[in-house]
């Protein structure tokens, strides 16, 4: 099973052009939802003139080298580590259905473009990258919808209750469960029901690639900009017209405080809300 690429068994029902323009079609999709979430919300707007006015407050210049260190760093950093995370749990599930998703769309592409028959077998690792990828997804996927999402560890909601911003992860988890299970049912030879779960597998995929303009799908182009804009405006020094951090070993700086209280207070003052989980429901 793991080692069989279930779109060339599926080519012997549908032919692999048809499969070919529904990628296609998905592929346009993003990019038509995307541009349209960009013009409806004007976060493109708003993005290049706040990055407009910080190059142009900028108190030093920042050089094409530092430039282009601040781009890998924001590459590195917030792109494939995820750092930006302060619980290690949100990050890891965040990695696993981040790099799983990317493992499953990539080898679904390669597989149907390049291998969509059973007489262009394709290579197994293609088939394992697939079911790993769709596994990951899963794995991070309801670990975050059930056991760390704030509005259900935190805020004592139910775990199947549904808004509009659920919409991106749901649709993302339901399509790689019901891609799974059709696959599973390919190797039963069970008709009816690899029929079945192959129509719930295109629509719920059909779902999350459609429903670009009213998901959080977008949000995947949008933070890597955002972290590299934050990047640059410390650099620059007009850090986006916030305050630098207080030094508080600095006595002038201990003298400024308005709090009497908080002059001579000690330097760690310990975790605060941090403290505990924030279960008080």
């Amino acid at each position: 099973m793991f080692n069989t690429n279930p779109f060339a068994e599926l080519s012997a029902v549908i032919d692999p052009t048809i499969m070919q323009i529904y990628i296609i079609v998905m592929a346009l999709m993003v990019a038509g939802g995307t541009l349209f979430d960009i013009v409806h919300k004007r976060s493109a707007t708003y993005f290049f003139n706040n990055w407009r006015k910080s190059k142009t407050n900028a108190k030093q210049k920042i050089s094409g080298a530092k430039m282009a260190s601040l781009a890998i760093q924001t590459a590195v950093v917030e792109g494939m580590t995820s750092a930006e995370f302060c619980s290690m749990r949100r990050r890891i599930a965040h990695l696993l259905t981040m790099y799983g998703f990317i493992a499953y769309a990539a080898s679904t592409a390669i597989m149907v473009f390049g291998y969509p028959t059973s007489a262009t077998p394709a290579p197994a690792i293609l088939a394992n990258l697939w079911y790993l990828g769709a596994l990951l997804v899963c794995v991070g996927g309801y670990w975050f919808w059930f056991f760390i999402r704030v509005d259900v560890s935190a805020e004592g909601n139910s775990p199947f209750r549904l808004v509009r911003a659920d919409l991106f992860v749901v649709s993302l988890m339901v399509s790689t469960t019901f891609g799974l299970i059709w696959a599973y049912t390919q190797t039963t030879g069970n008709t009816t029901w690899t029929t079945f779960f192959l129509g719930l597998y295109l629509l719920a995929t059909t779902i999350l690639f459609g429903s670009v303009p009213w998901s959080k799908f977008s949000h995947m182009f949008f933070k890597p900009a955002a972290a590299l804009e934050k990047r640059m405006s410390v650099a620059n020094g007009t850090r986006n017209n916030l305050p630098e951090p207080a030094d508080r070993t600095n006595p002038e700086v201990r003298e400024s405080h308005s709090m009497e209280l908080l002059k001579d207070a000690p330097l760690s003052m310990g975790l605060g809300i941090k403290r505990e989980q924030p279960r008080h429901y």
